[in-house]
């Protein structure tokens, strides 16, 4: 016969654990999942480990079929049914005589490694180096071809007109690799007021070929920030879903309690997300997305999602993402108040 451990001896464990019996209801939750999920511990008792699952379906179909050994699910995306505290895990299934116990190891919500581990500050350096010297002689063919323009005729200043425009994208590319924007100092600011100057950009650039959607909690206090630096990391979200065929780009925002940025517990975040329904993210760049030119546009820079990585850097925050094709959503967690004391998570 199975023993279970004592509950208090569950409660000190910092893994989120669930008892299922052998139908996949919930008969035990210890204190580690009801703070990981932001929800009280007496609301999971009684539902089935199934109707925690937000997107896709590989815990309901595994809880649908026998259990005769551990099993590990990847990322699976958790939250109490009706809640918007939507929370990524690596599940494992661990039978038992009379159920399973269900561990849930939390993961971030984009795959891979941190961006900032995968490129060094010598290749950073690198980069620099390179865009500093590709800037006169991209200057001088830009200077050439607008010469060779006055003297050849209407065909072949088409083709000089086509070198002018690759020369100036190239230039761009430099400027934004060897100016990027200097901090300024934090002022306290309105995220609407921010939200809102991005959307006038994005129903300038869209048109009406987008519906574009507000969803924001008004409770929200003002923060310390760079407006004009968070307004440009948004508007390339949202930029980015216009370009990946969107129809509708919602922007949402939410008050957040036990948010985990990095190593940092802040008893109040920001959860800004800007959700899409475009083509998605392309499998292949997953892993790599959020470095510099890293890009899934045969005309893009591959610098608008690094910048705004960046730009959540500097507010102590983090950029994550998930998607899938038709449902993408970029996720902007800052903190609003001071972080917790270590003993709290």
């Amino acid at each position: 016969m199975d023993l279970a451990p004592a509950t208090s001896t569950l409660d000190a464990l910092s893994t989120p654990l669930l008892r299922l019996d052998v139908q996949g209801m919930v008969t035990f939750a210890n204190g580690a999942m009801a703070r990981w999920l932001g929800v009280s511990r007496r609301r999971l008792p009684g539902l089935h480990a199934a109707a925690l699952e937000r997107e896709g379906t590989q815990l309901a179909t595994r809880l649908a079929l026998p259990q005769d050994a551990p099993v590990r699910l990847r990322r699976v995306g958790l939250a109490l049914p009706g809640s918007e505290a939507l929370r990524f895990a690596e599940v494992w299934l661990t039978p038992v005589e009379d159920g399973l116990w269900l561990e849930a190891h939390p993961v971030d919500e984009f795959p891979g490694t941190d961006p900032a581990q995968l490129l060094p500050s010598a290749l950073s350096a690198s980069l620099k180096g390179l865009a500093h010297e590709l800037r006169n002689p991209l200057l001088g063919i830009k200077g050439a071809a607008q010469l060779l323009a006055r003297r050849v005729d209407a065909d072949a200043r088409e083709l000089t007109g086509i070198i002018e425009s690759e020369v100036q994208r190239l230039s761009a590319l430099v400027d934004g690799l060897l100016n990027p924007a200097p901090p300024q100092a934090f002022a306290p600011l309105n995220i609407h007021a921010v939200l809102e100057r991005v959307l006038r950009l994005a129903e300038s650039d869209a048109g009406w070929a987008v519906q574009l959607q507000r969803d924001y909690d008004p409770s929200l206090p003002e923060f310390p920030g760079d407006a004009d630096r968070l307004s440009q990391a948004i508007w390339n979200l949202v930029r980015n879903a216009i370009e990946a065929g969107a129809g509708s780009v919602t922007l949402r925002t939410r008050a957040e309690h036990g948010a985990r940025i990095g190593e940092a517990l802040p008893a109040l975040a920001l959860r800004l997300e800007v959700v899409d329904d475009g083509r998605g993210v392309p499998p292949e760049l997953a892993e790599h997305l959020l470095l510099p030119l890293v890009s899934g546009r045969a005309d893009g820079t591959g610098l608008g999602l690094a910048l705004a990585q960046q730009v959540a850097r500097e507010h102590r925050g983090a950029l994550t993402w998930r998607s899938r094709p038709g449902h993408t959503v970029f996720t902007l967690l800052l903190p609003l108040a001071a972080d917790e004391e270590a003993g709290n998570d």
